[in-house]
């Protein structure tokens, strides 16, 4: 593995901690442009493929059928909060299905806001899979599996054609061999899918350009990427990055944020695709290394940066909220 130090992490003024990472960058025809670390590392995209994962809602008719929006496919992409717009989108798309809650399999955690979650409490409410950040996923391939005349029990296991028309697409999209996709369980239970860190970001650059992938697909990757960026508040959720940064990047550019952290970039000006791992897992560096990346390719003004200014070097606080330090990038991109 390529040592690459991607972040520092300063509590006054001594540098405390600090995080390895790898970062890959590559156009739309599939050529690495830069690189951090191991663009080869073998990763699990986790929720980052989410887009992927819904294309086959669209590309089977199943969004049409059950008169999904343009809201409800950024459901279909998102790692949502839980929040009222969340679960009522959810529950909407439950209901056009003939189905109910009960039928989501990916399983129960607290909601992803604090807030959300001291509600439920006092209200008295049992905790559901209704608020999972993964629900909106399982209710896409729920749906998908209602309008191919598929089993719902369980549409969650690797051998459902539910899930195996998504790896095929991923490999499609990739083009890396299907056979080479290394398979794990993710968090909410359904496949989750190990390949090159270079393979993820082609995959979201193609994404970008999509008129390679032929008219149905291009017309599938365009109303999900569009969606994603006009309804960036339902892909994460009040305060989150994903929903932060698409509003700041105005229609150009979608990302997606995955557990351990991992993040997926498009830009569609320049159909550059973006994949950055943080070798350890923690999402507290995973921001700050994204739009130094951005800043580096030139791919984001100072405006903007500014704008995100709390992501992009955060500060470190303590319990009494003061500020204590401070989390900076301190890479630079290696260009192939």
């Amino acid at each position: 593995m390529s040592i690459f130090k991607v972040a520092e992490v300063y509590r006054g003024e001594i540098m405390e901690s600090s995080h390895l990472g790898h970062i890959a960058v590559v156009d739309w025809k599939g050529k690495l442009l830069y690189s951090g670390g191991n663009p080869y590392r073998i990763t699990y995209a986790r929720s980052s493929i989410k887009p992927i994962q819904a294309i086959p809602i669209v590309e089977t008719g199943t969004a049409d059928r059950f008169h999904l929006s343009d809201a409800d496919l950024a459901l279909n992409c998102a790692s949502h909060s839980g929040e009222i717009k969340h679960t009522n989108g959810i529950l909407s798309m439950l209901r056009r299905g003939g189905i109910g809650v009960d039928s989501l399999q990916c399983g129960e955690h607290i909601p992803l806001r604090k807030d959300v979650y001291e509600n439920l409490i006092k209200q008295g409410e049992k905790l559901t899979p209704l608020y999972n950040n993964c629900s909106g996923k399982h209710v896409g391939m729920l749906l998908t599996a209602i309008h191919m005349g598929e089993p719902l029990e369980n549409y969650y296991k690797i051998e459902h054609p539910v899930q195996q028309r998504i790896i095929k697409t991923l490999s499609e999209i990739a083009k890396y061999p299907i056979d080479k996709i290394q398979i794990g369980i993710d968090g909410c239970g359904v496949p989750v899918h190990a390949m090159p860190l270079e393979r993820l970001a082609y995959a979201f650059a193609r994404m970008t350009k999509p008129k390679c992938l032929g008219e149905i697909r291009a017309k599938a990757c365009e109303r999900i990427t569009n969606a994603m960026m006009n309804h960036s508040d339902l892909v994460a959720g009040t305060g989150r990055f994903c929903t932060e940064f698409m509003k700041t990047a105005k229609g150009r550019m979608f990302g997606k944020a995955g557990a351990e952290a991992v993040y997926l970039i498009g830009d569609k000006k320049t159909g550059i695709g973006v994949a950055i791992k943080i070798e350890d897992g923690n999402a507290r560096a995973m921001y700050t290394v994204a739009l130094e990346v951005l800043r580096q390719l030139d791919l984001i003004t100072k405006e903007e940066l500014e704008e995100l200014r709390d992501y992009y070097m955060p500060k470190v606080r303590n319990a009494r909220n003061e500020e204590v330090g401070r989390i900076v990038p301190s890479f630079t991109l290696q260009k192939c």
